[in-house]
């Protein structure tokens, strides 16, 4: 066994800080030290392309959903659940509410997403207004 004499004896009044890197501290990056560039844990700006793109997915999708609930619509219609007992005939009637309601949710809310980034590309497309020194 070592002796506590002989170990190096930490100073136990000094606080111990955890201080940051100088280059977060001086905003430079701490991959190269050039000011300007994007820290690592930062996400880049997304551009009118990624807008476009992704109003074009939600509004195919929406498209889709629409087709899905025409259909089970049209086969609740053709299909109307008999049973004999009213409890089943009701849980029936309930499955199927939830089915085409669940189907329109889909597609209403992939419309709007689509819409919402389509107006989003037409801004971000739209020159950015003159910032205001205050």
């Amino acid at each position: 066994m070592t002796d506590p004499a002989q170990l190096p004896e930490a100073d136990a009044a000094a606080p111990v800080l955890q201080s940051e890197p100088e280059s977060a501290a001086s905003g430079l990056s701490p991959g190269d030290g050039t000011p300007g560039m994007a820290r690592p844990d930062e996400r880049p700006r997304k551009g009118p392309l990624s807008f476009l793109s992704g109003a074009i997915t939600s509004s195919l999708l929406a498209w889709l959903c629409f087709g899905l609930s025409r259909r089970v619509v049209q086969h609740y219609a053709l299909h109307p659940p008999h049973y004999s007992a009213p409890v089943a005939q009701s849980i029936a009637t309930a499955v199927k509410t939830l089915v085409v309601g669940m189907c329109f949710l889909a597609t209403f809310s992939f419309a709007f997403i689509g819409v919402g980034l389509l107006l989003t590309f037409v801004r971000s497309l739209l020159p950015a207004p003159p910032a205001d020194p205050a």
